[in-house]
């Protein structure tokens, strides 16, 4: 009775723990540091942060500023930040080691001496090797053989500093940190042990580097994979692309059955507190009930916005910058779920939850980022073959709206074109009818270009004919039809050429008095439409089935640009929907 009840307890303050730290990441960096420093348990509770959350307050609060946060931290805690911090990819970052050593060693000098000679060793001499140059001086040699840029804390072993190429104003502040670090762990290690002091220098001259260094990334990999911070070549096969139908032949994930264990392991609370999207993911999350199961997602949750980071080579240091790896991974989320549901409109909460219970989220991520990959796939194997290409003409002959919307599924993970909507030109995509938007331009483009290639065209090059389109070389051969004009090569319409087909494309005077565009007459649409059945071989009905709405717009696109303008006004320096000279 006496075990359970100590349970009991242990899962109580585990849980007043989680509450206090909810409250914290939901105050201002200040606030939140004078609240912790405040707190009567202040060591248990940072020991309580995940390393994540706590990495990410840092940031927040700003590394300089956090000294007082960092004293309180735990050596694993120490261990998480010095692993994100130092490395650039697979090689080690010397001048970050400079800065957060630093800044931990000022933190807690005794605690960081003992950490780094029982935790760090290795790193902290394979630095030494790249930083200093140590000589021994024999008992008969006088100490000013080794000149004034050594120095000795015992006058045995002289320590000069190798020095560092210095390019700028950073580059000079960092040999500073350099020099102060290294000035500093020498005496905090020759005040904690003389002997060991002595030791840890011999050793930093005998480091072999390249081994060193791989050992040390090999550990380092193992800890952050167990946040999802994958290798690289492990975590790029998030975007390796399941069908729904593959996904649902998998066995279900498995959920701790024991709760005690659960609720009393600290889950990341950054990632989850930015899901601001309403969207099938995050109505799921509010029909999950069981904190048993909620715990578990928020942690997946994590752990997939962390190997996202890794697949994307991002370095994510603020809130702001993992706010978009969080909108990623929601959205993919979102959409994997529309797929697996078989609905496109209509998703329902309590389905979804079952899926998310059900799956593991980086596989309906998976699924959800299959849809745009398909899509890209599509886009690409028939960029191979199509007309324009062969033509030699380049994507910006699809006008401003569909080279973006085109041009985001050619990049290497398809985006959605969103063209500052939300204040951007390129943003993940977050919704199937964003996916099935994208889709429907491409159609659009592949029915165009399916058009042309059945007519006869003859082009000179294309450079010759300024900002070439699809919009104005097919209205430019229509002009020169209607006109009678020779339409063995594509060539541009003089101004007095054009103006009789004008007239009669928007016929009438612009009313200074209604703001209403003239209209194009029924007749000339009727025109167009039989000029090209005859030119292509296709039927009406084929070409309004295949490209009915797209020719209309061309039509409505005529109207808003010219409906004002007058047959006199016209200068050719401005009409882009034909080509005039």
């Amino acid at each position: 009775m006496n075990e359970e009840a100590t349970d009991k307890q242990l899962i109580q303050r585990a849980k007043e723990l989680q509450k206090k730290r909810e409250e914290l990441l939901s105050l201002s960096p200040q606030m939140a540091l004078d609240r912790i420093l405040d707190d009567p348990n202040a060591l248990e509770l940072v020991h309580s942060f995940p390393e994540q959350d706590l990495y990410f307050l840092i940031h927040d609060i700003g590394p300089e500023d956090s000294l007082p946060l960092l004293s309180l931290a735990s050596n694993k805690q120490w261990e998480h930040i010095v692993d994100l911090e130092t490395w650039q990819r697979d090689r080690i970052d010397f001048k970050s080691v400079t800065r957060w050593m630093n800044l931990l060693l000022e933190a807690d000098p005794k605690r960081f001496v003992r950490w780094s000679l029982e935790e760090k060793l290795e790193i902290i001499e394979l630095y030494l090797f790249k930083n200093i140059e140590v000589r021994v001086r024999e008992h008969d040699q006088d100490p000013s053989e080794f000149g004034d840029d050594y120095f000795s804390l015992d006058g045995v072993y002289y320590v000069r500093f190798i020095k560092a190429p210095i390019e700028g104003e950073a580059d000079k502040l960092s040999d500073e940190q350099r020099r102060e670090f290294i000035n500093k762990i020498s005496k905090h290690l020759a005040d904690f042990d003389h002997r060991t002091y002595q030791n840890v220098l011999l050793e930093a001259t005998h480091v072999l580097p390249a081994e060193t260094e791989e050992n040390n990334f090999h550990w380092r990999n193992v800890r952050l994979a167990e946040k999802g911070f994958l290798p690289f070549d492990e975590a790029i096969g998030i975007y390796q692309p399941i069908k729904p139908r593959d996904l649902k032949k998998q066995s279900s994930k498995q959920f701790p059955l024991g709760v005690a264990g659960l609720t009393m392991l600290p889950v990341p609370q950054y990632p989850f507190k930015m899901l601001k999207e309403d969207n099938h993911f995050t109505r799921a999350l509010t029909a999950i009930e069981p904190d048993l199961v909620l715990q578990q997602i928020q942690t997946e949750f994590a752990n997939l916005c962390n190997q996202i980071i890794v697949a994307d080579h991002k370095t994510i240091r603020e809130k702001e910058e993992l706010r978009d790896i969080v909108k990623k991974a929601c959205g993919y989320i979102s959409i994997g779920l529309e797929r697996l549901s078989q609905e496109k409109k209509k998703v329902d909460p309590h389905q979804a939850a079952a899926l998310l219970t059900k799956f593991p989220l980086t596989q309906i991520f998976k699924v959800g980022f299959g849809g745009a990959l398909g899509l890209k796939w599509r886009a690409e194997k028939w960029l191979s073959q199509c007309w324009f290409a062969q033509a030699g003409l380049r994507l910006t002959f699809w006008g401003e709206q569909w080279l973006g919307v085109f041009g985001g599924l050619l990049i290497k993970k398809p985006l959605f074109y969103d063209n500052y909507k939300t204040g951007v030109l390129y943003r993940e995509f977050v919704s199937i009818d964003e996916i099935a938007e994208t889709e429907s331009v491409f159609n659009q483009i592949k029915a165009v270009d399916e058009l042309l290639s059945l007519m006869t065209i003859d082009l000179d090059t294309p450079s010759s004919y300024g900002f070439l389109t699809y919009k104005n070389l097919i209205l430019t051969l229509w002009a020169r039809q209607y006109l009678r004009l020779s339409i063995k090569k594509l060539k541009p319409i003089t101004l007095k050429q054009f103006k009789p087909f004008y007239e009669n494309l928007l016929p009438g005077e612009p009313d200074p008095e209604t703001e209403q565009p003239r209209k194009v007459p029924l007749a000339m649409k009727e025109s167009f439409l039989s000029w090209l059945s005859k030119d292509t071989g296709l039927k009406n009905y084929e070409i309004t089935d295949r490209l009915g709405n797209t020719l209309e717009d061309l039509f409505n696109e005529i109207e808003a640009e010219f409906g004002r303008v007058a047959a006199k006004d016209l200068d050719p320096r401005y009409v882009h929907l034909f080509l005039l000279t």
